[in-house]
């Protein structure tokens, strides 16, 4: 479901096949304006950080996908949003905490830009990532410093015209595959390699120095709308995706 105005009624499975993996797209850009409505199922560390934040929109975009994340939980476990309590690993990846972690449900999320994907599955850890694709945006440095030799091989060998895509491709996926596997930046990004072609099939390609990690996961192109580039990364196979936009 592409939610995009702030009257919108979420109407999720209220079970998760455990074969499934669902998608969400928010528009955050339309809702982020309600603030005070997103604001009433937020924890108080929640509203702690996003007065962290020096910008309002940076603010409201904060209090927005995670309102919006304690409204989608609430539609398939039947709950409160305000009930939900999260843990956190050491990289920050959440979870579900107390009462509501024996449900087995297992979530990611990722917002850039003015939309915000999120990605829900039963007992299999996932990762999303979405990035918003800027055309003025240097890719050059940041592919030499994170990128794998043979990433940066595929990338050097490309059209000028197609490098600032591919290198958003590369990036979305393997951001993608460090959330899953839950080691964050820890995990150095040029331990493995992804491809940078276009594909829905896994483009997860090799994993060092375990290099039986890769059949381990499922990595692929998820489509995130005009002028973005997104990636989903799920432990095992033998499941599908079904979009929620």
């Amino acid at each position: 479901m592409n939610i995009t105005d702030s009257s919108f009624q979420i109407r999720a499975p209220r079970n998760l096949p455990e074969n499934e993996v669902q998608l969400w797209r928010v528009d955050l850009e339309a809702i982020r304006g309600d603030q005070s409505r997103w604001e009433e199922v937020l924890s108080l560390d929640e509203k702690e950080r996003a007065s962290r934040f020096h910008f309002s929109k940076d603010r409201q975009l904060f209090i927005a996908s995670r309102a919006l994340l304690r409204r989608i939980l609430a539609a398939y476990l039947n709950a409160n949003p305000s009930e939900f309590n999260f843990s956190y690993s050491k990289t920050a990846k959440p979870s579900l905490a107390g009462e509501h972690a024996s449900s087995r449900m297992t979530f990611n999320v990722s917002h850039s830009g003015g939309i915000a994907l999120y990605a829900f599955s039963l007992r299999r850890e996932l990762g999303v990532d979405v990035e918003q694709v800027r055309q003025d945006f240097d890719v050059e440095p940041i592919a030499q410093r994170f990128f794998s030799a043979r990433e940066r091989e595929q990338l050097a060998a490309l059209p000028k015209r197609e490098i600032v895509d591919a290198f958003f491709r590369c990036w979305t996926r393997k951001e993608a595959y460090i959330k899953a596997t839950g080691d964050g930046l820890s995990l150095p990004l040029s331990q493995f390699d992804v491809s940078l072609e276009s594909s829905e099939t896994s483009v997860l390609v090799a994993t060092r120095p375990d290099t039986t990690e890769a059949e381990r996961w499922f990595l692929r192109e998820v489509p995130a709308g005009a002028g973005y580039s997104a990636a989903l990364c799920v432990r095992g196979r033998g499941w599908h995706l079904k979009h929620w936009f």
